[in-house]
C-alpha cells in the first residue's frame, strides 16, 4: 500500500486499532513481552507518519494515545478496574522509553515530510503566506 494516504483522524484510528490488536496478539503469543510491544510500536509509529496525507501531518499527536490504548491488554493488573489502572500507569512509567522513541520517530518523519513540502512549494513559487480572506 505505498500510495495510501490517510486523514489525521484515519491515521489516528488506524494507529490506535493496530496497537490494540497488536497488544492483544502480544499477550496471546508472547505472554506480554514489553520489548515486542515496543518494537512493534516503533514500526506502527513510523507507518502512521508515512501514511498520513501531507495536509494532516498529525502523527506525533496520535501515537502516544495509541501506545496507551494498546498497553491496556498488555499490562497485568490484580483484578478490577483499580488494578488494571495501576497496571496501565506502571506500564506507562516503565515503558516511557518506547513511548518517547515512537513519538520521536513519528515526529521526525512528519517534520521531514513537512519540510519537503515547504521546499517544493517554495521552488514552485507558491511559498507566499496567506493571511486570510479579503487581504
Amino acid at each position: 500500500m505505498p500510495n495510501l494516504r490517510l486523514t489525521g483522524l484515519g491515521g489516528g484510528l488506524l494507529c490506535g486499532a493496530a496497537m490494540v490488536t497488536l497488544g492483544c496478539l502480544d499477550r496471546l503469543l508472547f505472554g506480554t513481552s514489553m520489548t515486542v510491544y515496543g518494537v512493534v510500536f516503533l514500526l506502527v509509529s513510523a507507518l502512521t507518519a508515512v501514511w498520513v496525507r501531507q495536509g494532516d501531518l498529525s502523527a506525533p499527536v496520535v501515537v502516544p494515545i495509541a501506545f496507551a490504548a494498546g498497553l491496556l491488554p498488555v499490562t497485568e493488573g490484580d483484578g478490577g478496574l483499580a488494578g488494571h489502572l495501576v497496571g496501565l500507569v506502571t506500564g506507562l512509567a516503565t515503558q516511557a522509553g518506547w513511548l518517547y522513541g515512537g513519538t520521536l520517530v513519528a515526529g521526525v518523519i512528519a517534520t521531514h515530510r513537512k519540510l519537503r513540502l515547504m521546499n517544493r512549494r517554495r521552488a514552485l513559487g507558491d511559498g507566499r503566506e496567506h493571511s486570510g480572506p479579503g487581504l
